[in-house]
């Protein structure tokens, strides 16, 4: 019988570095840091967070593109027993202003990169104009100086005051239940939401993905480009910590350099994860001559008829996919690669072990057989405590010791997981209930259609009806009219899209389509 060693976050390292110590633990484009030398920069820049003052319980906050830089830093935090709290690096001013004074952020670390986002100097600047400093009491900008912030080498001079032992000694203090990360969940009308994720929840979380999923070893590549403050990224970063592996990233996704990237350094797993990703990639024109034969797994999270495209664009990997949410530690349910072609195309997996998942009806509450769809809710130990500074919402999403996800689901005979959507995503078309996903499964099984988004927009007779936003693969051509043609014997007719949209970009969060901008643009023509 199999048991995880879980420890803390900062000790993950710690113990990654003695066991692996040249082993390659970072690796981008143009840079790699080794287990012993990631731990050395992690240390150095602990001293620094003491030196100016910062102690355990302490807030945090990284706003970066993916570097070097900020793994050191996340590490830093973790050894002084403070709380990380990442940055979305597409926030706008205010909602950085929000979040400085929301999340009580002590100290904000930044660069002088300039993200494919925005300049991090400026976007600070105009958030903290508005006087919302909460308990901000430092500024640091690595790289290039700044007014108004400290410099790199004085940061790095602040860890000469400090007492070298006390690193280890508030690390040695640090609980198991004890906050590691303090992620903001994207916001779609609200503001966003402080999700408080302990050492426990996201160490084991990682191990079971590895132990149970991916079972790395110490020569594995994992490839996850997925930005930093992502737990797309935080997830698969513990995974190969667990067993001694590289993480490969980037700064800037470009396909053709990951395909480069990924053939260089012999890649062995895979998470792009999402399908603006992984389309990026198929679609390039380097990728039917890139060798990734090495490549045994890859992560898609996508309607079943686009997972279908990608496990045929990957013929040497088992393709699987994941459901999970920031709230409960990035992800529940893993489909196992022995799994089935059509299993895994259509469920996520069973919970992993300590979690506990089951379905209810929305309104009732009353817990519903296996093969009905209804609200997931869900318990263990990667259920978070409660939202930060929400008592009233808390209240409202915990019931009895159980979360309640928002999410539409089905637990199947064999106990996997199906997604159908957010239940705040389902369309009320003539008084049908109708989930967005449905429609969105159908418009990406044309072969033109490289990405669709449903909304629901207003309609006099209907009430509402489905609006569908469309990427089209690059070079195809087709009408509004032949698409809904396309979808009309695939679906209930109440169901078709009602109007087409043709867009080139969409507005992102982390890694999502921000469904509410798109509603927003949809007024403003209606307008």
């Amino acid at each position: 019988m199999s048991w995880i060693n879980v420890t803390t976050f900062g000790d993950l390292l710690v113990r990654a570095a003695n066991n692996w110590a040249d082993n390659d633990a970072l690796i981008f484009p143009d840079q790699r840091l080794t287990y012993e030398e990631l731990l050395a920069a992690a240390s150095q820049r602990a001293r620094s967070l003491l030196g100016l003052g910062l102690r355990p319980g302490d807030h945090v906050g990284l706003l970066m593109a993916n570097c070097l830089d900020y793994m050191t830093c996340l590490f830093a935090a973790q050894l002084v027993g403070a709380v990380v709290v990442p940055i979305n690096a597409r926030f706008k001013s205010p909602e950085i202003a929000y979040l400085v004074e929301n999340a009580d952020l002590d100290i904000v670390i930044t660069h002088d990169l300039i993200s494919e986002y925005a300049n991090f100097g400026d976007l600070l600047d105009d958030a903290l104009a508005e006087n919302r400093l909460g308990r901000l009491k430092h500024l640091v900008m690595l790289g290039n100086s700044r007014s108004g912030f400290l410099s790199e080498q004085e940061f790095g001079h602040a860890a000469e005051t400090a007492d070298r032992t006390l690193v280890d000694d508030y690390r040695a203090r640090v609980s198991l239940r004890d906050t590691a990360i303090m992620m903001y969940t994207s916001g779609t009308t609200a503001n966003p939401k402080g999700c408080p994720l302990s050492h426990e929840m996201l160490v084991r979380n990682g191990m079971n993905m590895n132990a149970s999923n991916y079972c790395l070893n110490a020569q594995d590549r994992f490839w996850a480009p997925l930005p930093m403050f992502h737990m797309a990224a935080i997830l698969p970063l513990i995974c190969c910590m667990d067993a001694g592996a590289a993480m490969l990233s980037m700064t800037h996704f470009e396909p053709g350099q990951a395909l480069h990237m990924m053939e260089q350094e012999g890649v062995t797993l895979a998470f792009p994860s999402f399908p603006t990703v992984t389309m990026a990639l198929i679609q390039h024109e380097a990728f039917k001559r890139t060798d990734l034969s090495r490549l045994r797994r890859i992560n898609n999270v996508a309607p079943p008829d686009l997972l279908r495209q990608f496990q045929d664009a990957f013929p040497q990997a088992v393709q699987t996919g994941a459901y999970g949410l920031t709230e409960a530690g990035g992800v529940v349910a893993l489909n196992h690669p022995d799994e089935s072609l059509d299993s895994r195309l259509t469920t996520c997996g069973k919970p992993m072990p300590g979690l506990q998942a089951k379905i209810v009806d929305p309104d009732t509450g009353i817990e519903l057989e296996r093969g009905l769809k209804g609200e997931i809710l869900l318990k263990g130990y990667a259920v978070f405590d409660g939202y930060y500074k929400s008592r009233e919402k808390n209240q409202q999403v915990f019931v009895d010791g159980w979360f309640k996800t928002g999410d539409l689901c089905l637990i199947d005979e064999t106990g996997s997981i199906e997604f159908h959507g957010r239940i705040k995503d389902m369309l009320k078309v003539g008084g049908e209930n109708v989930a967005a996903i449905e429609i969105e499964s159908v418009l990406v099984s044309n072969p033109a259609v490289a990405l669709a988004q449903v909304i629901g927009v207003p309609d006099q007779r209907l009430f509402e009806v489905a609006c569908a936003y469309i990427e089209l693969v690059p070079g195809a051509v087709i009408s509004e009219a032949d698409l809904i043609e396309f979808c009309r014997d695939k679906i209930a007719s109440y169901k078709l899209p009602r109007h087409i949209r043709f867009v080139d970009q969409w507005p992102m969060s982390a890694t999502k389509v921000q469904k509410f901008v798109l509603r927003e643009w949809y007024q403003n023509q209606a307008d």
